[in-house]
């Protein structure tokens, strides 16, 4: 049999440099935007205790973690398959603070099914979090600065879905669903499966059942505000759901929003106004975010939470700034005018590297393609000449 040890599980893989190098870029440019809007970096651990890592609301985190044996403790353990609920933690236990707190991450999450086709088990997610303000200003500044880390990918969004769970959850109490049901119809209108929503609503009060009905076609432009106003039932959470998501509408009216009251992506671990940013040529959504106050009550202090996060991965793939520029080979043997020359030239951004003795026709496949060339007491660069 032959030696298969290279191999990488499903839906895992390595990075090579190319793709590596272009991760790395869109991951210093974006934490550095994040970081020149006041936010905090934090480094949380790849594992946990489970209880901390899926928390209360965690149904939807559940199903996608690893987990194992913690040979010191004895306890159950988990791989992180999502930073954000790390950062609540962080947030709420170490920081402690009384007034908002910003934070930002990078870093790798493991799940145990790939998220679609061709997608990977292992993304590297990057997100930013406020707490402590429970106001739409805080949902705005985060759906503002999601959209300018895509601008920096090189990936503007050409749409950004709004939603509101609190419209579904509203409805599902006015209908009298039991946990169960309510399991049911959630993801029947995930999946648009009108038929199956019918059946699912058939016994419900006629103010609920038509509304629920009514969701699934709630999706759209800023008008889709004022047709729900009219199909929905005028209950009070509701009401403030559709206001909350016309002073988004307005206050973002630069961006390419829309919206949709039937999309609950995170309807377990999301409170409020919740959001989906999408890019042309992606066939789902490259960054997830919303309201998700309350969280932190599982360590103990519950706080006023929004944020999102993208995988780094899926941007560097889409992303149209795909060209990296190559090294410059720098000539053996080394002398203090060649450093000096290649010193000069690594401020400047070039990557720069000595070209080892016996390696003649290599370094094209090493990623050269300008070699550094003495003229008298002068060096100049030119194209590297190999077959």
């Amino acid at each position: 049999m032959a030696n298969r040890r290279w191999l990488l599980p499903e839906a895992i893989e390595d990075v090579l440099p190319r793709d590596a190098i272009r991760i790395e870029s869109m991951r210093r440019q974006v934490l550095d935007e994040f970081i020149a809007h006041g936010y905090e970096l934090v480094i949380p651990p790849l594992l946990e205790y489970v209880e901390s890592l899926v928390g209360e609301r965690g149904q939807d985190l559940d199903l996608r973690t690893f987990k194992l044996v913690d040979q010191l403790s004895g306890r159950s353990m988990a791989l992180r398959a999502d930073i954000t609920p790390q950062v609540a933690r962080i947030d709420a236990h170490l920081l402690n603070r009384g007034g908002v707190t910003r934070l930002c991450y990078c870093g790798s999450v493991l799940h145990t099914l790939p998220a679609g086709f061709n997608a990977t088990r292992e993304p590297l997610q990057i997100g930013a979090e406020i707490y402590g303000h429970a106001g739409l200003e805080a949902d705005i500044e985060s759906i503002r600065l999601l959209a300018s880390a895509l601008q920096l990918c090189g990936l503007a969004p050409s749409r950004i879905d709004l939603g509101h769970v609190t419209v579904f959850r509203a409805l599902a109490s006015l209908a009298g669903l039991v946990p169960e049901a309510q399991e049911e119809l959630f993801s029947a209108l995930q999946g648009k499966d009108v038929p199956l929503v019918r059946e699912l609503v058939a016994g419900a009060p006629e103010a609920a059942r038509s509304a629920l009905l009514a969701l699934p076609e709630l999706y759209g432009d800023r008008q889709v505000l004022d047709r729900a106003a009219k199909l929905l039932p005028a209950l009070p959470e509701i009401a403030e759901a559709l206001a909350d998501l016309r002073r988004l509408a307005d206050a973002l009216a630069d961006l390419p929003l829309s919206f949709d009251l039937a999309d609950l992506r995170g309807y377990h671990y999301h409170s409020g106004v919740a959001f989906a940013a999408y890019c042309i040529g992606s066939p789902g959504a490259v960054a997830l975010g919303g309201r998700y106050n309350g969280f932190g009550r599982v360590f103990g202090r519950a706080r006023a939470a929004t944020g999102f996060s993208m995988d780094l991965r899926e941007l560097a793939r889409l992303s149209p700034n795909g060209a990296v520029r190559g090294a410059i080979a720098a000539p053996w043997p080394e002398d203090d005018s060649l450093h000096g020359e290649a010193s000069r030239l690594r401020a400047l951004g070039e990557r720069v590297m000595h070209a080892l003795p016996g390696h003649e026709g290599s370094w094209r496949e090493a990623g050269c393609d300008r070699i550094l060339v003495r003229e008298g007491n002068n060096w100049i660069i030119e194209s590297l000449k190999e077959d």
